[in-house]
């Protein structure tokens, strides 16, 4: 999960978790001592995210300009072209490998600091680390926030208390399209994030789902009380066994089957409802392990 970028937290504690890898796989820093590779250790796409975003080229609005272009694309304009992409292309490559050895120093850099620490303390620390984030013991999965609706329909209810039932942080402006988000499924709680941010967006306990399913094979919903919540997902089967499992484990209610239709709306709208989330830890703050290692 932190390589692949799950644990959201500072370059200074991807550097401090690497070097505690390091330590628990080599011991004591050493010359001779085996290295992984970076990708190993850190996650490549904060290395990736210190490039320089690609450079648009404008539109070409004139159908004559566009016929143009082809037919210069054919010939000596093309072979420019294709020159200076690839001359791009290893300049980015050049500064990809600078800062994957400026990380690399100070990854080893941060390694001896911790000499003399035995393997299970640095297993403890590492993970003593990583469970700071609030998020810890969740498995995320990478989906796309297509609509959040009342669940009485498009009709019912007045359009205050339709607006209540969505959290202003999963309200898109309208016209925008789905919000990548992720769909955090622990023991206690479903909770949304927001890619790279610790804290949830919103928690929902279990005892706060009514019933989910997949509306097709790439649609998962999730209805939350008087929310019909819709995700695009194409790991729909694996987090309706993962809900059904956590649902049979906490004993509250009999778990749905992910074909089994949403609950029926209520007669009439509530006139409030109640948007206490589940408790959630506070920010997000890296403080070291007592006795783990020095800073």
């Amino acid at each position: 999960m932190v390589l692949r970028g799950y644990v959201p937290t500072s370059e200074e504690t991807l550097q401090t978790l690497a070097a505690l890898r390091l330590q628990s796989l080599n011991s004591d820093f050493s010359t001779h001592a085996p290295f992984p590779r970076l990708e190993e250790l850190f996650p490549p796409h904060v290395l990736h995210a210190r490039l320089p975003p690609p450079r648009r080229q404008p539109p070409t609005k004139c159908r004559g300009a566009r016929l143009r272009a082809g037919l210069l694309a054919g010939g000596l304009w093309g072979q420019a072209l294709a020159k200076q992409r690839a001359e791009r292309d290893q300049r980015l490559r050049g500064r990809l490998r600078e800062e994957g050895a400026s990380t690399m120093a100070a990854i080893v850099e941060k390694w001896k600091l911790l000499q003399g620490m035995g393997r299970p303390e640095a297993m403890a620390a590492y993970v003593a680390l990583v469970r700071e984030w609030p998020g810890f013991g969740s498995t995320l999965f990478d989906v796309d926030l297509r609509t959040v609706r009342p669940r009485w329909g498009r009709g019912g209810g007045q359009p205050w208390q339709r607006a209540a039932l969505t959290p202003l942080s999963l309200q898109s402006p309208v016209g925008a399209g789905p919000q990548r988000l992720w769909l955090g499924i622990g023991a206690k709680a479903v909770s949304l994030y927001k890619p790279g941010e610790p804290e949830p967006l919103d928690s929902f306990c279990y005892g706060r789902i009514s019933s989910f399913g997949a509306s097709d094979s790439s649609t998962f919903r999730l209805s939350v009380e008087d929310r019909d919540l819709l995700f695009e997902t194409s790991q729909v089967d694996e987090i309706a066994q993962l809900l059904n499992t956590y649902l049979a484990s906490t004993g509250a209610r009999r778990p749905l089957r992910p074909q089994e239709p949403a609950t029926s709306p209520p007669a009439s709208a509530p006139t409030a409802l109640p948007q206490g989330l589940c408790p959630t830890a506070g920010p997000w703050q890296h403080q070291p392990p007592v006795g783990s290692f020095h800073s």
